[in-house]
């Protein structure tokens, strides 16, 4: 079907001379839509994944227990500004990391709970 587009408006272009803008969008559509489709599957999905981690990474309260990047569980200790303590192990060794590091929260806190219901 493209060929057939294609080949009308090479005709067109070459009969009349006023087709060449046509061509050119012609030619130009299939890479607009692969644009758009990158977009939509990879691209906005990535943001609000980035969005909700970062929204997790602020609601770290001190008790939570969290895991980092580098795997290391442990118990929220205190938080200022970028930097979080945590407490491993039950030697109660401290740890402090950046807040961009941790990966998950496994507390449930009951204002997400009431917000999922």
């Amino acid at each position: 079907m493209n060929f057939v587009m294609l080949d009308a408006v090479s005709s067109a272009a070459a009969n009349g001379g006023n087709g060449g803008w046509l061509l050119m969008l012609v030619q130009l559509l299939p890479l607009v839509l692969i644009f758009v489709v990158f977009y939509f599957l990879l691209i906005r999905p990535q943001k609000k994944r980035d969005k909700e981690t970062q929204k997790m990474r602020n609601s770290v309260q001190v008790g939570d227990e969290v895991i980092t990047a580098g795997g290391i569980i442990g118990r929220v200790v205190s938080i200022k500004e970028d930097n979080v303590v945590i407490e491993t192990g039950n030697d109660r060794s401290k740890v402090r990391i950046k807040r961009w590091a941790i990966q998950s929260n496994e507390t449930v806190h009951d204002d997400v709970e009431m917000e999922t219901k």
